[in-house]
């Protein structure tokens, strides 16, 4: 479908121009080829999508096979990564110690010193490695959907991040625990009356709301943006054609560009849930803060 301009009379320069009506003409086209559906934008359906078959009873939905993968790719991961240790580590072996130190040093025992880093270290590890790869299926191809955006598994991790920081506080010092929680040090005792509550809002109700909603929405916004972009590519270059095959490039080149940013903010989201549920627990088995 193409347009073909309509040439009016010379001005006074000799000139040819186009009627200026043609770009009203181009916008209805563009409304009209939507209307017919030419073009399909990003839709919050694409995240409630419909049950393809049932085990046992259980509905699964694609974004529930996405998941599965994941977790098999995951577990393929470590476990070829870690089956054949050497001395002198080959190329997986050297990229499953990467990420494993990674989070080791960087944020169990940076966070929580050497005992309580070992102690933390298996579940702080499991919330890396299970969000990145199932934030990362976000943008593999006939997959287009991260694991983590539907909000059962944020939430899911929210509330194992939540119950390690409870217990892990209680375990150490109860007394301490909802001392430091509840009246921090330093605040003037008739002031408690305001800060207490806002404390008790902030530990035990805002972290695990702000964790899931943090992860959430970041891969709902990613998935959005990248359908958008490679949506408007095809829309410009098959369905318009003509001259408007210019604007797939560009609608393309951003696809491409977010496209990279996305992994980045795989990554990203992945350490700040990790980081921040070490530093809840830091904060909970303090001795003062």
């Amino acid at each position: 479908m193409t347009l073909t301009p309509t040439i009016v009379a010379p001005d006074h320069s000799g000139a040819p121009k186009l009627e200026p009506a043609l770009f009203t003409q181009a916008a209805t086209l563009i409304a009209k080829t939507a209307e017919d559906g030419g073009f399909h934008g990003p839709s919050i359906d694409d995240f409630f999508p419909d049950v393809l078959f049932s085990v046992l009873g259980v509905p699964v939905t694609r974004i529930h096979l996405i998941q599965f993968i994941a977790t098999i790719g995951l577990v393929l991961f470590l476990w070829l990564g870690t089956r054949r240790m050497r001395v002198v580590p080959g190329r997986f072996q050297s990229i499953a110690e990467m990420g494993l130190d990674f989070v080791r040093v960087n944020i169990a025992e940076d966070l929580l010193g050497k005992k309580d880093g070992q102690r933390f270290l298996p579940i702080l590890t499991t919330m890396f490695f299970m969000i990145l790869f199932f934030n990362i299926t976000g943008i593999i191809p006939f997959m287009n959907l991260a694991g983590t955006s539907i909000i059962a598994v944020p939430l899911m991790l929210a509330v194992i991040s939540y119950v390690t920081f409870i217990y892990a506080g209680i375990k150490k010092s109860p007394k301490n625990f909802f001392k430091n929680a509840l009246f921090p040090s330093g605040v003037p005792p008739f002031l408690y009356i305001i800060v207490t509550p806002l404390e008790f809002l902030s530990t035990f109700i805002i972290r695990p709301v702000t964790l899931t909603l943090r992860l959430l929405m970041n891969m709902i916004v990613g998935h959005l943006m990248l359908v958008l972009f490679f949506s408007a590519t095809q829309f410009f270059l098959i369905t318009l054609g003509g001259w408007w095959s210019a604007l797939a490039a560009g609608s393309l080149a951003f696809g491409l560009a977010f496209t990279l940013f996305e992994i980045l903010v795989a990554f990203l989201q992945a350490y700040v849930f990790t980081i921040l549920t070490a530093v809840y627990i830091q904060l909970a088995v303090a001795e003062e803060h």
